[in-house]
């Protein structure tokens, strides 16, 4: 009797059968082709890290990264994002000349799950690192590749929202009067609890002129003039330089002809604690998840020893897939099925095909078990057979 977990798999992973197999292939191509005519160059890292940097520096909660032991006793991670070794390996190899660079990738991550939570725990990310650029110049280059591998993926639809993180720790600050206060509210933003952050709100206590504004914030959701409205809405510059930031960026963005993929939202909080200004989640169609994120980071630079302003985002390939839809299936190869008699002559023949760049799959007719069901997988097939070398065409 097989054992139970013989045809399991540990939670959150999954296989990839051979049509999404080619499907993600297709895709991630078309990606990294526009990424690199935008001049980043690719980058891998090891699967496994020191907990004590890239583990305890990510932004993953802990109890999300998959820990493991060497022989020496050192503390593992499986690398829970791409971000922060990127950081590690910048900061010792490739930040000596202090200039801006420009970084990508396509690896897995890996992310403990919750057995009732459904989601992958082993995913593809693929993502760019700009690194060294302070300027709102690097941000805007970032959300213009974005769109362009948005576009290169094949996704028919998709949508940019925009805030800044400064603004939003303003403005709960100020308002909330403490940190603690502040931080229940972004959490209630980040997960999208308007009602429970309204009732949050008014279970504070605060001036009147404090709750109108909280209240407000969740609404600051628009085009860019929400930005100006915004302004209008605060007080004592709380978060202009925040908002003046984001109208420069807009502006950018204009000028660069994307804008009609993007919004703004005030509100908007990441699950990624270490960013420090603009940000930015990617929405697709058929899909309830964000397709991917990204933002500034000026400061996770300084715990690999190194003082480097970074901009970027990362996508889920498999969110991408998922909204991409239905896509074209694939030509199937030619099929030679062939005797004992004919085996060479079909490997010679394949070979002629295979160097004119035609897919082929060879096949000897006695390792079929039932010819119906092997041949319903493809359209085209030739027959040789005979001890002569004739062909039956079917």
């Amino acid at each position: 009797m097989p054992d139970i977990f013989m045809f399991e798999k540990p939670i959150g992973m999954r296989d990839t059968l051979p049509d999404l197999f080619r499907l993600k292939e297709s895709v991630r191509s078309r990606m990294v082709k526009e990424t690199k005519l935008y001049g980043y160059r690719f980058l891998d890292t090891p699967s496994l890290e020191f907990y004590e940097t890239v583990g305890q520096v990510s932004a993953i909660k802990d109890q999300q990264l998959f820990k493991l032991l060497d022989k020496e006793g050192h503390s593992l991670v499986l690398r829970p994002d791409m971000t922060s070794p990127i950081a590690r390996m910048a900061s010792s190899h490739l930040l000596r000349e202090g200039n801006p660079l420009r970084m990508a990738y396509s690896a897995n991550v890996f992310r403990a799950q919750e057995k009732e939570g459904g989601r992958l725990a082993e995913f593809e990310q693929f993502g760019v690192e700009m690194i060294g650029d302070k300027t709102l110049s690097a941000d805007a280059e970032v959300l213009t590749l974005l769109i362009s591998v948005l576009q290169a993926a094949g996704l028919s639809y998709y949508h940019i929202t925009i805030g800044n993180i400064d603004f939003v720790q303003e403005v709960l600050l100020h308002y909330g009067e403490t940190e603690e206060r502040a931080s229940t509210m972004r959490r209630y933003l980040f997960e999208k609890n308007y009602v429970g952050y309204r009732e949050y709100v008014s279970e504070l206590n605060l001036p009147e002129k404090s709750c109108q504004i909280l209240n407000k914030l969740p609404e600051l959701k628009g085009d860019e003039q929400v930005l100006d409205l915004a302004l209008e809405l605060t007080e004592q510059n709380v978060g202009s330089v925040a908002l003046q930031e984001l109208k420069e960026l807009a502006y950018m963005l204009k000028k660069a002809g994307i804008d009609s993929h993007l919004s703004y939202d005030l509100s908007l909080v990441s699950h990624m604690d270490y960013y420090t200004g603009i940000l930015f989640e990617v929405l697709g169609d058929h899909i309830g998840f964000p397709l991917g994120n990204g933002g500034r980071y000026n400061e996770l630079y300084r715990n690999f020893g190194q003082d480097a302003a970074a901009t970027g985002f990362g996508l889920r390939l498999d969110r991408i897939i998922e909204a991409i839809g239905q896509v074209d299936a694939e030509e199937p190869p030619l099929c030679l099925i062939y005797n004992d008699a004919q085996q060479f002559a079909a490997m010679e023949k394949a070979a002629v095909l295979r160097a004119e760049g035609k897919a082929v799959v060879t096949q000897n007719i006695a390792g079929i078990a039932e010819l119906d069901t092997f041949t319903r997988n493809y359209k085209n097939i030739s027959y040789m057979l005979d001890s002569d070398g004739l062909e039956a065409e079917s």
